[in-house]
């Protein structure tokens, strides 16, 4: 939201306020108080008649400063608010005639104590950012209504990210950006997930902690400022602090909560029944038979909205026309090696045999003269289901438990954008408020019943809507995309920002949701959502098997299904190292490689884990240039080697695209291709990749729990390597990728291989071998 016009100007009809001389500097144990007049102090008699603006330094974990600007305290705060987990924390506050500092962890704040308002933030001794002259800004409109905003410095070169799931180019400089949840697909800069954090390749966050809508100006109001702003008396902000970019996601992701763990089986290949298709068990039959008999891995087969009937959304019974026997149909599903998800959302039809349930009890959100808030958008008649009373969470919990009793494993969890202003809510929340955080109460009533029913590191949501916290709650995909290679590029856009916003875990719908994709696209799109955390074949008005679009198309889901089911022993420890960190499993370049310029604007290509490279193609005629950073690299597919440090062009057919592991990286490939979830330690195939003198590489093992249970690690001196395997008990081999020639191994044997020379210890559960190069 704009308040100046130009730089020197302020808009027609605005006032703003701003600190002008700091009058008092009061501390305690854990905070500092800053008190500023708003004009110069001449005389006794200027400090009447005016505002007298606070601002309020605190820590509420180490490496994190929470900034509380304020002009009146004593007005009303409704909730909603966002859960804030802190740490202990020891503060170091000093203040003399210059300087007041509060310092927590290697983050500190610093005001000076001259004549304008500065302000300085600072890792170790490295200012990131600040609030300078005309920075803070207590402002009224034209019809008296209050705003506060904070302008943060930008740097030369700095870039601005996250923000939740954004269309929008990847790097946020230049935008106007609204925090306001809606449902507007893709294609433009509305988006289902807004979070008010956003991370700089400078190397820290800023988390503004207002649930209500957070209006940015990135660049744009003030080019060299990043100004954010909200209606009311009072702004709170936290500035974020961490060695690296990956250090600042996991103290973000401290304070607003980690990521849940999925299941092990989320991570295969999800196939749906479409939106608006016609189907019953013997399509459904047809679908997973079909999947079967061309040798496609297959984990979770989707119910999509039709599975209920229609007008009567949600009513949480399967529709008797086409599924007499859902309890049945289930068990034969899950008979054939199946999970099952269920489309579900937050709003009751009033042909629904719970409506009138609802309004009796109290269960529905509610208008300002008691009635029940309805409309006709979506569903007829539709009421809102309030998550604020805790009565109507029990009652929603109670349906969806019937539905696991039948065999559903996972709920998909759509909307939660399309919530009203003007309404009541039980617990007198605000409504403008509720309007983004309404999702979070939403996906933790569905989330917690899982856990509860399923067990923890068992529940696993498909989530379209999210606020900030909302990572807590996987998975979540990027909604209603269209089926061309612009909307795959800004799909993953959206991916790799809302991933930068503290999301470990996302997906998207492989080919486009609306209209139905070229056979090329498809391919295409299937290559890029089977390397993506998550894989889910789904669609609008058409079915989205591949057999209806070429026999190529099936060609490449059962290629790159089994690719992915063999690399779950490399990505399951990166989905549990999400979850312990905070950080996502699709990341960009820039998170991986923040001292690489080229990195920082990158959006068409991204990290899958640490170790992989993945540059999907955009375009029917096979060609890519993607960028790769120093070293040498390895294509996975191919074998071809990359040298790093360029941007490279190449071509390829449908069964390859750009998958590269860098160097130094212990690559852990399982004996199993048909489905995500076994035992990744037992017969674990260890490709060594580009292993230099004097360097070492490790990777973990983890079990479908996310417990570790066998570190490898192998070091190289001069032309011998030492490979150690710590917990190993289960048969495990060595791959010495692109090295062809005769080793001499101790305590092992050695055989030629397509890819590389293959190492296998001389006893099962070996936990030691040399490897002597020729």
């Amino acid at each position: 939201m704009k308040f100046t016009d130009g730089y020197w100007l302020v808009r027609k009809g605005y006032e703003i306020q701003n600190p002008a001389e700091i009058r008092d500097i009061v501390t305690d144990d854990a905070s500092m108080t800053v008190y500023a007049a708003t004009h110069r102090i001449e005389h006794k008699g200027d400090t009447l008649n005016g505002a007298l603006l606070k601002a309020t330094y605190s820590s509420p974990m180490p490496n994190v400063i929470q900034v509380r600007l304020n002009h009146h305290k004593g007005r009303v705060h409704q909730g909603p608010n966002f859960e804030i987990h802190t740490l202990p924390t020891e503060v170091d506050i000093t203040v003399d005639e210059d300087v007041a500092v509060l310092k927590s962890g290697d983050l500190s704040v610093r005001v000076d104590r001259g004549k304008s308002w500065d302000v300085g933030f600072y890792v170790e001794d490295r200012k990131v950012t600040g609030s300078g002259h005309r920075g803070p800004g207590y402002i009224t409109d034209p019809q008296d209504q209050p705003f506060f905003r904070e302008q943060l410095e930008l740097g030369i070169g700095e870039y601005v990210y996250g923000l939740g799931e954004r269309f929008t180019p990847f790097v946020k400089n230049g935008q106007v950006v609204d925090i306001w949840n809606e449902d507007g697909g893709t294609s433009s800069e509305q988006a289902y997930k807004n979070i008010p954090f956003y991370l700089s390749n400078k190397g820290y966050g800023v988390f503004v902690n207002h649930p209500e809508k957070v209006s940015y100006e990135i660049a744009s109001e003030n080019v060299s400022k990043v100004q954010f702003s909200v209606s009311g008396e009072s702004l709170e902000y936290f500035i974020i602090g961490g060695a690296n970019p990956k250090e600042v996601l996991d103290n973000y992701t401290k304070l607003t909560g980690k990521p849940a763990l999925p299941p092990a089986w989320t991570f295969g290949l999800w196939l749906t029944t479409s939106f608006t298709t016609d189907y019953d068990e013997a399509t459904v039959n047809h679908f997973v038979d079909g999947m079967a008999e061309r040798d496609l891995p297959l984990s979770v087969f989707h119910f999509d909205c039709f599975w209920m009937k229609e007008y009567q959304w949600c009513d949480f019974q399967w529709d008797q026309d086409m599924f007499p026997d859902p309890e049945g149909m289930l068990q034969r599903l899950k008979a054939k090696g199946l999970k099952i998800c269920a489309w579900i959302n937050p709003y009751i039809a009033e042909k629904s045999i719970l409506f009138d349930e609802g309004m009796e009890n109290g269960y529905l959100v509610k208008t300002a003269d008691g009635g029940v808030w309805q409309w006709d958008m979506w569903q007829a008649g539709m009421g809102l289901v309030d998550f604020t009373n805790p009565a109507a969470v029990v009652w929603y919990q109670d349906k969806l438990k019937v539905l696991v009793d039948q065999g559903v494993d996972c709920f998909k969890t759509d909307f939660g954008e399309r919530i009203p202003t003007h309404v009541v809510y039980h617990d007198g929340s605000d409504p403008l408020k509720m309007h983004n955080y309404y999702t979070h109460l939403y996906n933790k009533a569905v989330f917690d019943v899982l856990e509860e029913k399923l067990g923890k590191n068992e529940a696993a949501l498909f989530a379209r809507s999210a606020t900030a916290g909302g990572q807590q709650f996987p998975v979540h995909w990027g909604g209603d995309c269209s089926s061309t290679y612009e909307s795959m590029a800004e799909s993953l856009r959206g991916g790799l920002s809302l991933g930068l916003s503290g999301f470990g875990f996302w997906s998207h719908d492989i080919s486009g949701f609306e209209l139905t994709a070229a056979p090329d696209v498809y391919k295409r799109w299937v290559q890029f959502g089977l390397l993506s955390s998550h894989s889910r074949l789904h669609g609008n008005e058409s079915y989205r098997v591949p057999w209806l679009f070429d026999e190529e198309s099936v060609d490449v889901v059962r290629s790159f299904t089994k690719l992915k089911c063999s690399l779950m022993p490399y990505l399951y420890p990166s989905a549990v190292e999400s979850s312990v960190k905070g950080l996502p499993m699709m990341r960009a370049m820039v998170l991986e490689f923040p001292q690489d310029p080229t990195c920082a604007t990158l959006d068409l290509q991204y990290m899958l884990g640490d170790s992989i490279l993945v540059a999907p193609i955009f375009n029917k005629e096979g060609n890519v240039q993607y960028y790769v950073p120093e070293g040498k690299w390895t294509n996975l597919l191919t074998n071809e080697s990359v040298s790093g440090g360029r941007w490279v062009n190449e071509h390829h057919d449908f069964t390859t695209l750009p998958v590269l592991v860098k160097p130094n990286t212990l690559l852990a490939i399982g004996h199993e291709n048909s489905r995500p979830d076994y035992d990744y330690a037992d017969q674990v195939a260890l490709h060594l990749f580009e292993l230099g003198e004097g360097q070492q590489a490790r990777t973990f093992i983890v079990n479908t729990s996310g417990e570790e249970e066998l570190t490898v690690t192998a070091s190289r001196k001069d032309s011998v390597i030492t490979v150690k395997a710590e917990g190993a008990v289960k048969p495990w081999s060595i791959v010495l990728r692109g090295i062809h020639e005769a080793v001499q191994v101790e305590e092992g044997s050695s055989q030629s291989g397509e890819q590389g020379v293959i190492i296998t210890p001389a006893s099962s559960g070996q936990q030691e071998l040399t490897i002597h190069l020729g």
